[in-house]
């Protein structure tokens, strides 16, 4: 079994694990009521989507 001759040092695990991360939602203004939502997603605030009402509003 390979064992490793050093142990890794804290910056080269970090640069390793430099791609794990938290990413921020794609957010959009809703055209009808200009409320931020996530793309291609109903509106929480008016129930739009494309252009049409399609669910009641929580308002």
């Amino acid at each position: 079994m390979a064992v490793p001759a050093r142990k890794t040092s804290k910056t080269k695990k970090r640069m390793r694990r430099g791609h794990i991360k938290l990413n921020t939602p794609n957010l959009s203004a809703c055209p009808n009521c200009g409320e931020l939502r996530k793309t291609h997603m109903v509106c929480p605030n008016c129930g739009f989507y494309d252009g049409r009402q399609v669910v009641q509003a929580n308002n």
